[in-house]
């Protein structure tokens, strides 16, 4: 139990009904997990307003409520405290409630449109190998030292990213590396957090959507760095014609990297092929498993990064040769044929040029791309179309197929991206509404020395259809293809 006098330290306050001398078994901000002794935060979301369910939580035990607009009715012997902003309210009570962890631990955070799955995730293995207790807060997993937990969101709600802080702290954890989602700041999730550390990747069109305008999803992401600490560093990609942007007004020490202009860190590409990467850095050779220029920009902030914590650049050189892709990043299987079937998470127009033009920069004769696509449903749709232009430009034959529909309609939404394909192209398309049906006919398309590309959900293990998740790897069906292929 906690009081509730102690939660509130900081919180901005407007007015309070009853007593805060109250002690509190837990925060809640969903009244249907509401149990004795809770403080119900009632925040208004992006399509329910926790307004409506305040009796609903009195009723399951809830002593105490956090609103930003009081009930008209208020209930005797229940506390209720008006607040400017409930999601800031809850970021800085459940800071309070786990006794501030993120100020014990060196938290770095990474944003960004792309690459940050990449870089969180690599700085933590590079940590662990230079023998570290290391926590990761990113998409596709959560870890706590040695212990791995599944992950729903790119950035966590403000309870969730404090109670594995403080797990992490218990483990005696050194470093944590953290993906900031636009979303995570915009709901200020990541508010009452104490960052040693900012790492900008780049900025490209994604999540308008949930942001308005690129300029307001820009901004944003801007206000992560505008929000960190003199005593913290903010590296960004300088190459990105943002990167200057998210410097403007940040307090902490200013840092660049970048493959193409003038910055505190720098690489060179010296060869480039499917099994990896041939860097100079500052005069040393480096050769890394990690494939492509977007690639070589996630090393250089990895690299940054770990100079910047203290790391001796000759141990993180030595490192980095020997750290391994990500899960669903360029993940690649070779079938018996020697038809290469390429993985990739790539779900933004950026993300997927910046793939098949590494594809390109590798391949080594006339071989065909096959480029297997499909874009989110409840998601910006305005990407939709330019998804489809840059597979069927940059393809040898492109896919449409389903991805996550969603609640939508997944053929309105395959209709939707190729609106984007130009005449030039549309002989090069094909759509094929399920997607392992899909991956099986670019398997039957190929032959020796093709690459299929196989783009959108990398890691992810399920699709979601109507509502329903079920199931569904890309990985395990192109290689049950394979496997298929060689058996006939």
């Amino acid at each position: 139990m906690k009081n509730l006098r102690d939660i509130l330290y900081q919180v901005s306050i407007n007015q309070v009904f009853g007593g805060t001398n109250v002690e509190v078994q837990n925060l809640v901000f969903d009244s249907r997990k509401v149990e004795n002794n809770d403080v119900f935060i009632a925040q208004k979301g992006f399509s329910v307003d926790g307004h409506l369910y305040i009796d609903k939580a009195i009723s399951l035990g809830a002593t105490a409520i956090i609103c930003e607009d009081f009930p008209e009715e208020k209930n005797e012997g229940i506390t209720y405290i008006q607040v400017a902003d409930a999601n800031v309210a809850l970021a800085i009570m459940a800071s309070n409630f786990y006794e501030n962890p993120s100020s014990k631990i060196q938290l770095v955070g990474v944003t960004g449109t792309n690459g940050k799955t990449t870089i969180a995730s690599l700085l933590y293995q590079l940590f662990k190998k230079a023998g570290y207790k290391v926590g990761l807060l990113s998409t596709v997993k959560i870890v706590v030292d040695e212990t791995e937990f599944k992950a729903t969101h790119t950035t966590p709600d403000s309870v969730t990213i404090n109670q594995y802080l403080d797990k992490m702290i218990d483990a005696g954890v050194d470093f944590c590396f953290m993906e900031v989602s636009s979303h995570g700041i915009h709901q200020k999730r990541t508010e009452g957090l104490t960052f040693v550390g900012g790492i900008f990747t780049n900025l490209s069109h994604d999540h308008l959507d949930y942001h308005d305008t690129f300029a307001e999803y820009r901004n944003v992401k801007k206000s992560f760095f505008d929000s960190l600490p003199k005593s913290a560093f903010a590296l960004v990609n300088i190459d990105d014609k943002n990167g200057n942007f998210m410097l403007q007004n940040t307090k902490a020490k200013k840092k660049t990297y970048a493959l193409k202009t003038l910055a505190d860190f720098k690489v060179k590409i010296l060869e480039k092929q499917l099994s990896g990467t041939l860097l100079n850095v500052d005069g040393t050779e480096v050769w890394t498993k990690l494939i492509g220029e977007f690639n070589a920009y996630n090393l250089l902030a990895i690299i940054g990064t770990a100079e910047l914590l203290g790391l001796e650049k000759l141990e993180v050189l030595t490192i980095v040769s020997a750290l391994e892709s990500v899960s669903g990043r360029f993940e690649y299987v070779i079938s018996e044929d020697g038809i290469t079937a390429i993985v990739d998470y790539a779900h933004t127009p950026d993300a997927l040029k910046n793939v098949l033009e590494t594809i390109s920069d590798i391949r080594t004769g006339n071989e065909k791309v096959i480029t297997v696509v499909g874009c989110g449903g409840d998601r910006d749709k305005t990407k939709r179309p330019k998804m489809a232009h840059i597979a069927s430009q940059l393809s040898n034959q492109a896919i449409f197929t389903s991805d996550n529909p969603r609640k939508e309609d997944p053929q309105t939404i395959i209709d939707e991206m190729e609106v984007g394909v130009s005449s030039e192209n549309y002989k090069k398309t094909l759509s094929v509404l399920d997607r392992k049906q899909a991956i099986k006919t670019a398997c039957k398309f190929s032959k020796t020395g093709d690459i299929i590309l196989i783009a959108g959900k990398g890691h992810e293990d399920y699709q979601e259809i109507n509502g329903i998740r079920t199931h569904f790897d890309d990985l395990e069906v192109v290689k049950e293809c394979f496997n298929q292929l060689k058996k006939n």
